[in-house]
């Protein structure tokens, strides 16, 4: 039977179902593990698919964006290299200072509008003086960026950075795209990420976090002031490698035995976002039994993200526990924290309202923390987890509704003395033998502490804290009229050319020059001249196939040095050279380049959104993702 379309060459997850329960039948557990294997490939592929469907944002999407020769004219040089903008105002609505605090968007644009978002986009911030307003670019970073396909495609991207703002302080912000010629950027920070695997040291000028090499989960957390506090925990635990992160987990009905996804002999599903702004570490999957495989329950999802900020005191962790099915448990903890030793000599917790206390915790506020954590009086070491978000999403039911909600606990148990540790603090959210149904949904959404705790005023720095987190500045994305000007709720004086004074030096690095455009673009063609030869009757080619991320030209023409970032598919096909080898003899063909190095990457990983719509076509790859049938 030929193979000539996408459904030919596979074979789809529900037709791997059958096959694993024939398998099964038949006792080939060798088959039915592989098939078991194979599916889980097939929802990947599928998770891949799902970004190319057309979107109803792409009708909108070129209006976002107005071209730069609507900037004032003594930026143009500036930005020269770019063709689009558009405006991003910030503002501080409570009165506090905002250092390095984190600003996160989505930029969505038509796919000929740009080639690659993480090599195009930029940030700028307007600088008001004496002389006038200027332009300085800020620190960025893109990351999950996708494209849709068929009719008006366009590309998505989060783009992030920080922003510094006095107390009640508004500044407005142009974001470029559209330079072919752009190279990723290589911004430096004080956020730095190390490893591989699961096996991750990400630090910042405030501390460093070292994750478990076995199941990424917090193992440690050093402290980068003064004397240097390390957080650890150590004896043997329940079996389990030593962590300072114990959540998330659950106690079966009848107290039979616990789940935890610490029982994890390796991450089951991880994704790592690696930047100058942000570090994610996601982790998903259902906890194990301490008998694993033998119970292998899967009523409870669990989805754990860390994020690490650049210039933060704080990192973030995000938590969704989902029931999959009706059934009960005897309790679940969501948060809990464990430190041997005894770091710390007080504690501190915080009530409903956001006011942070000492001491121990009244029992009229048991049940209602939205804080908790230790101090030292003498080093003036702190960790604290603050509260933002969480809830019990409760399932949607049929006409017959559900007798029972579970109560929600936002309650710890936190102790300075831990018998066979040091300290620890645990939340309970849920207990007393609670019954969930299928899509029963808890989210959490944490901030960790380790600003120091001056002596008389910590409690009213974490209130501080508290107010910041609970009230982030506002973001407000400019729309373009038809007229190509950029909206009137953007402040007027930002962008007139009678306010405007001339930037210092220029947004574009010596390989992002108008003149290296042309030289980029012969780069570019000719990497289509080199094939992937594993795909012996289509053309895949080293640029169609979105292999090669960066072409970039540290001196500009003065040389001819290329440097290209350059990946391979999947980590099953290591050996690059096979592919590089013949990129760098093509490019040294083209006029005006001597030398080409590689530098051989795999983060951030190959996805087909990088395919143009050649390559797309040449696999047959579907437009929709894959509906099973019924």
């Amino acid at each position: 039977m030929p193979e000539t379309r996408y459904v030919d060459r596979i074979d789809s997850v529900d037709d791997k179902v059958e096959a694993l329960a024939r398998a099964r039948a038949s006792g080939d557990h060798a088959v039915a593990l592989a098939l078991a294997d194979s599916i889980k490939d097939g929802v990947r592929a599928e998770m891949a698919f799902a970004s190319a469907a057309p979107s109803d944002g792409a009708a909108g999407a070129h209006a976002d964006w107005s071209p730069v020769s609507a900037l004032p004219p003594q930026w143009q040089a500036w930005v020269a290299g770019w063709s689009h903008f558009r405006t991003v105002t910030v503002a501080e609505p409570v009165g506090l200072l905002r250092d390095h605090e984190p600003v996160d968007i989505e930029v969505v644009l038509p796919v000929p509008m740009s080639s690659s978002l993480a090599r195009e986009l930029r940030v700028a911030r307007i600088v008001k003086s004496a002389s006038g307003t200027s332009l300085a670019r800020v620190v960025s970073q893109v990351y999950g960026e996708t494209r849709t396909r068929g009719p008006k495609p366009v590309r998505r991207a989060h783009l992030t950075w920080p922003v510094n703002l006095d107390a009640r302080e508004h500044v407005t912000f142009v974001i470029l795209v559209g330079n072919p010629a752009a190279e990723l950027p290589r911004d430096v920070t004080d956020l730095t990420v190390t490893g591989e695997g699961s096996a991750l040291e990400i630090g910042n000028a405030h501390h460093v976090a070292s994750l478990s090499a076995q199941m990424g989960q917090l193992e440690r957390l050093r402290y980068r002031r003064g004397h240097g506090l390390e957080l650890f925990a150590g004896g043997e635990g329940h079996g389990e490698p030593p962590h300072i992160d114990w959540a998330h987990d659950y106690l079966a009905a009848d107290r039979f035995q616990k789940f935890r996804v610490t029982n994890w002999d390796a991450c089951p599903n991880m994704e790592v976002i690696r930047g100058p702004v942000v570090t994610i570490v996601r982790r998903w999957g259902f906890p194990h039994s301490p008998l694993h495989p033998m119970f292998p329950a899967s009523r409870m999802f669990v989805e754990v993200r860390y994020l690490f900020y650049a210039g933060v005191p704080y990192f973030l962790k995000d938590g969704r526990m989902e029931a999959t099915r009706d059934f009960s448990l005897n309790y679940l903890r969501d948060d809990e924290w464990v430190f041997s030793g005894y770091a710390f000599t007080d504690q501190v917790w915080v009530d409903e309202d956001g006011v942070a206390h000492e001491g121990a915790v009244p029992s009229e506020h048991a049940d209602r923390m939205w804080g908790v954590g230790f101090f030292h009086r003498d080093s003036q070491d702190a960790f604290v987890s603050l509260r933002l978000e969480h809830h019990l999403q409760p399932a949607t039911t049929g006409s017959g509704g559900r007798q029972t909600r579970p109560a929600m606990r936002h309650a710890d148990a936190p102790a300075l003395h831990y018998p066979g540790h040091g300290q620890l603090w645990s939340r309970w959210a849920l207990r007393d033998d609670p019954e969930l149904i299928a899509g029963d949904r808890l989210v959490q959404r944490n901030a960790y502490l380790t600003a120091p705790y001056p002596p008389g005023e910590g409690a009213s720095k974490i209130g501080e804290w508290v107010r910041r987190f609970r009230n982030p500045v506002v973001v407000s994305v400019h729309q373009s009229h038809e007229s190509g000007t950029v909206s009137v709720s953007t402040p007027p004086d930002d962008l007139t050319g009678t306010q405007a004074s001339v930037p210092p030096g220029r947004l574009a690095t010596a390989g992002e020059e108008t003149a290296c455009a042309l030289l980029k673009q012969s780069m570019w063609d000719a990497l289509r001249d080199v094939h992937d030869d594993m795909f012996y009757t289509v053309d895949a080619n080293l640029h169609g196939m979105g292999y090669v991320y960066d072409l970039r030209m540290p001196d500009g023409l003065a040389s001819g040095r290329v440097e290209m970032t350059f990946t391979m598919p999947h980590r099953g096909r290591p050996m690059f050279r096979y592919l590089a080898n013949p990129a760098v003899a093509r490019l040294k063909q083209v006029p005006g380049v001597q030398d080409v190095t590689v530098v051989p990457v795999w983060d951030p990983p190959w996805t087909p959104d990088r395919m143009d719509d050649d390559a797309w076509r040449a696999m047959d790859f579907p437009v929709m993702p894959p509906v099973p049938h019924a």
